[in-house]
């Protein structure tokens, strides 16, 4: 093959990728607006009318294709990266404003503990779902079912020195757990009540907007009251003063009083007893006679088809008469010969 033949050849095979590649320089009438941070590409060209009616899908596939062939060119201009096989670009920051379907979300507010530990410094460590069991000699989960502290896994506890022996020290660990909780549990509701700025439940009263004197004394009488001896041996201030009817107190009607009124209670009691009957279901009862009913009527036709199996055979068709048939019993119990 000569040099003439092969050039020629290079370039209808140029020529052919070409018509079968687009050109990466596409050209506009009005400049494309490009937003490399969120990757968009708006083309405020207009459409060819004529194009799009005779090959809809076509043209626009071909609009789309020019408007991200725009998009990658600049994304090129771009400083690249190499990370380990593969080149990236840092894009900037994006200049379209885009909607939002849904507000944008308020940071929680931090809780009790929080607060506390941003104020002593104190950082969160991430610790394993799994610790290492020494007895077992396998790794076990840190909290939960199976954990080291498992109420079920311990079937023999030790009796503290200061404890009395006859206590049941299964009991006294199922409770303690059971008060952690109901303290967990108060402390989560505390945080809830807290960040919605409501009222914050707390030990005897829950505090109130105005509180005046008399809570104040109520809660004192409450404190007093809930050591073992109901405040009885609790030291007072030089110059408390004495708290009473602060306690719901029972209310009974005198002894001695109107006897038209003892007279309305008795009778208002007989009342109440006679009204008590109990009351016939109607519905109830006609179901129920008519399931009798239906039940009995059952059991005679199948009486009467059992009874009407031996008609139609003859004279001989009769039952036999029973064995003891012609003799009577005595006095003695025996049986005896008819005479």
């Amino acid at each position: 093959m000569d040099t003439s033949e092969i050039v020629d050849k290079v370039l209808r095979n140029a020529a052919e990728e070409e018509k079968k590649y687009k050109s990466i320089e596409v050209k506009r009438d009005v400049e494309v607006g490009i937003d490399l941070g969120n990757l968009l590409t708006c083309d405020p060209n207009a459409l060819d009318v004529k194009k799009y009616r005779v090959k809809k899908e076509e043209y626009l596939a071909s609009v789309a294709r020019d408007a991200t062939q725009l998009l990658f060119n600049q994304l090129w201009k771009l400083p690249v990266h190499r990370v380990e096989d593969a080149i990236t670009v840092k894009l900037p920051e994006p200049s379209t404003v885009l909607p939002r379907e849904k507000r944008v979300p308020k940071d929680k507010p931090a809780t009790k503990w929080e607060q506390y530990a941003k104020q002593k410094g104190i950082q969160k460590r991430k610790r394993t779902g799994k610790v290492w069991s020494e007895e077992e000699e396998k790794w076990i989960p840190r909290y939960g079912y199976k954990s080291k502290n498992d109420l079920k896994k311990d079937w023999l506890l030790e009796v503290p020195a200061n404890a009395d022996p006859m206590e049941d020290q299964f009991t006294k660990k199922k409770k303690a757990k059971q008060e952690r909780i109901a303290k967990n549990e108060l402390q989560r509701l505390r945080n809830i009540a807290r960040a919605k700025k409501g009222k914050v439940p707390g030990v005897g009263l829950t505090p109130t907007e105005k509180p005046d004197k008399s809570l104040v004394n109520k809660s004192i009488h409450l404190s007093k009251h809930s050591t073992a001896s109901i405040g009885k041996f609790e030291n007072k201030l030089p110059k408390e003063p004495l708290i009473k009817n602060l306690g719901k107190r029972r209310k009974f009607d005198p002894v001695m009083g109107s006897l038209k009124k003892e007279q309305d209670l008795q009778k208002s009691i007989l009342d109440g007893l006679s009204r008590k009957k109990p009351e016939i279901n109607v519905t109830k009862a006609v179901n129920r006679q008519i399931r009798e009913e239906q039940q009995s009527a059952a059991a005679e036709k199948r009486e009467g088809k059992k009874g009407g199996k031996g008609k139609g055979k003859g004279k001989g068709s009769r039952k036999a008469a029973p064995k003891t048939a012609g003799r009577k019993r005595t006095k003695g119990g025996g049986r005896g010969k008819k005479r």
